[in-house]
Formats: structure tokens, sequence, C-alpha cells
């Protein structure tokens, strides 16, 4: 007797069908995903700070705070140029500085900002082209990284504070106006006017929506507002990292893939870090140890600083103010109260002086 094969029923070959259309959905997804990490990956540049300068460095810390030296370059190349005007000679400086201390329970971040014109005994270094750089007795800050790029920079950033970088994360203008408009420009308010014609800059009164250039030409803006100084331009600074961290977390990464990738993508060609933060699974994981520190959670200070009894353009740092900040922050303390108190005003959203009154006419 002949066996009879059995015909598939309609309803099975639908269930087979779906099968291999999730299976290959799947590796499709995966395959996707894989794709998405390798371009992130590969989008990365990094700099061995640890292999450029050794072990004669201040040791990490050991009860879970870390540091993090945060630069922001003023090089001219590329898209810079366009951005920034200006020329620097072909070598870029660090026209931003900021040493962010987490602390212990990652629960908390001290923001220092660091005046680029602040002089300080500079280390000994190595171009980028591997030659000695002889250390100086008083140098601008920010010197260290024009004359041996961001390992020579970190160095510094140790030796002003005596803390240990441990990470090192650098943007230039460009990056920094991609980054700004991937998360839907920022949010500033002024209580005053400004109208810089270096950074062009032209701001009335009031709150703004700004885009990646504008939001640009706010943290480099210095004559448009205030006493013209780069103190009152590192306010701008504070005041845009706070808006750019409100922005941040109000755009709905998580639950928009279309937007993280791009913001990611915009991230990761926007910053060079070193060789231990080069890679998306490092930076997810510092995300992650990040994520409850808000603006409420941030405290930014600028080192305080005295104008130079050498040079009154140049200004070094105010003690025992200075010392008692570092000390704090190696300690894992908050900010202290006397750092706190020599903070300078933001010019941007100072309370607007009211004009002076005629004396009254005696009868």
């Amino acid at each position: 007797m002949a066996e009879h094969k059995r015909v598939p029923s309609r309803r099975r070959k639908l269930l087979r069908a779906a099968a291999c259309g999730v299976a290959a959905l799947v590796v499709l997804g995966a395959g996707a995903a894989g794709y998405a990490y390798l371009r992130l990956d590969g989008n990365l540049r990094s700099v061995d700070i640890d292999a450029q300068l050794g072990t004669a460095r201040p040791p990490a810390a050991t009860d879970g705070s870390f540091n993090v030296l945060v630069l922001g370059s003023d090089s001219r190349s590329g898209g810079n140029a366009d951005l920034a005007g200006g020329d620097t000679g072909g070598t870029a400086r660090s026209d931003t500085a900021m040493v962010v201390h987490v602390s212990q329970d990652h629960s908390r971040a001290d923001v220092v900002s660091i005046p680029r014109d602040t002089l300080v005994p500079r280390p000994a270094c190595t171009d980028r082209q591997g030659r000695p750089v002889p250390a100086a007795k008083r140098a601008m800050f920010n010197s260290a990284y024009e004359s041996g790029g961001a390992a020579c920079a970190v160095k510094a950033a140790e030796q002003l504070s005596g803390l240990r970088m441990d990470h090192y994360v650098e943007m230039d203008f460009a990056g920094f106006a991609r980054v700004v408009d991937a998360i839907g420009g920022v949010t500033v308010t002024t209580t005053v006017a400004i109208h810089d014609k270096d950074s062009g800059l032209d701001l009335p009164a009031g709150e703004h929506h700004l885009d990646g250039q504008q939001a640009l030409a706010f943290v480099r803006t210095r004559h448009g507002v205030g006493d013209g100084s780069d103190l009152g331009r590192i306010e701008l600074q504070k005041q845009m990292v706070r808006s750019l961290l409100q922005q941040a977390g109000g755009t709905g990464l998580l639950t928009n893939p279309v937007r993280l990738w791009s913001v990611g993508d915009t991230l990761t060609r926007s910053i060079t870090t070193d060789s231990a933060l080069a890679s998306v699974n490092a930076l997810v994981g510092l995300a992650q140890e990040l994520k409850g520190i808000g603006p409420d959670q941030l405290a930014m200070v600028t080192l305080p600083v005295v104008a130079a009894p050498s040079d009154p353009d140049r200004v070094v740092q105010r003690q025992p103010q200075a010392d008692q900040l570092w000390a704090a922050l190696k300690a894992d303390r908050p900010v202290p109260s006397a750092v706190l108190d020599t903070q300078p005003q933001n010019p941007a959203t100072a309370a607007p002086t009211a004009p002076a009154k005629a004396p009254a006419k005696r009868p």
C-alpha cells in the first residue's frame, strides 16, 4: 500500500512563514545593531594618556570617586575656521578647561572651571612630533595643550590640582555646534541684551532657543556682556552646561531610536577621549554611572583667582580658597562655602542696574 504524504495545512504554513519571518528580522536586527556598534566605535578618536604620562602622577582614588578633565579646543582646522574665525597660526589651545569630580556614590558632581589665562608652572612635556618641551616656571594654563597636546594638558591639570585625571574628553568648536543641533538646540535666558560683534551673538534680553552656531557664539562671548573678561565668559559656559543637561534629559532619547542614533553618531564624531573611554561600551558605562546627576546635583564653580601681580591681564590662584577647593575634592567633600562666596556673577543673568535717581530739588 502506497504511503500518503501529509499535506501541510494552511494554518501550519502560515505559522512556519511567520516563524521564518521573525527569525529573519532577528538576524537583520542583530546585523544592524552590529553595524551601528562598529560605526559608533569607529567614530571615536583617542589619546593614550597613561602611556604618555607614565606613573609619575597623583594616585587614583580608591573610594569610587573619579575625575574627568574636559577641554574645549580652539583649533581652526576643518570646519572650525568657518565657525570661529580668526587664526591661531596652525596651533590649538584649550579654550575651555573643566575638572569634573564625580562623588564616591556617583550622586553628585563638582565642576571646576580653570580660567585659561591662569598662570601656572607648566610641566615638561612632549609635543605632537615627539620633541621635548621644557618646563616653564610661569605660563598660561591653556599653553600646556598648545605645547604638548592632551597629555600635557592633563599633566598641567594634575599638577595644579593634585588630583588624578582618570579620564579625558575633548571637543572642538564644530563638534560642540553639531551636538547642540543633534539634541534640538538649547534654551537660555538673559536679563540683559548681548551684542558681540566678535562672536556674532546678538540677543535681546529674554528667553532664547539657540541652535548650534548660536550656542557656540554664546559660550565664546566676552566683549558683548559684562566687563569683557574671561571670568564672565566662564559663567556663560556654566549656564550653557546646565541648559544642555536639561535639554538632553527632556528629549526622550531612550524612547526614540532614530534620535538616539543621531545623537550617538554626532557625539562620537565630535569628541576625543582617553584610550580607556574610546569605545561605545565604555561611554555607555560612564553614562550609566552619571545617570543620576542632573542640573540640581551639579555644583559648578570657577577656580578662585586674583589678578597676577606681574600682569593685570593674567590671573593666579587665590589663596587659601584655591587650596581649600582642591583639598575638598580630594577628600570627596562638597565645595567649601569660602569658595562659593568668591564666585563671579553671571553677566547675562545679573540684575539690571537701575538708573541713578536725580537728586530731589529743594523747594
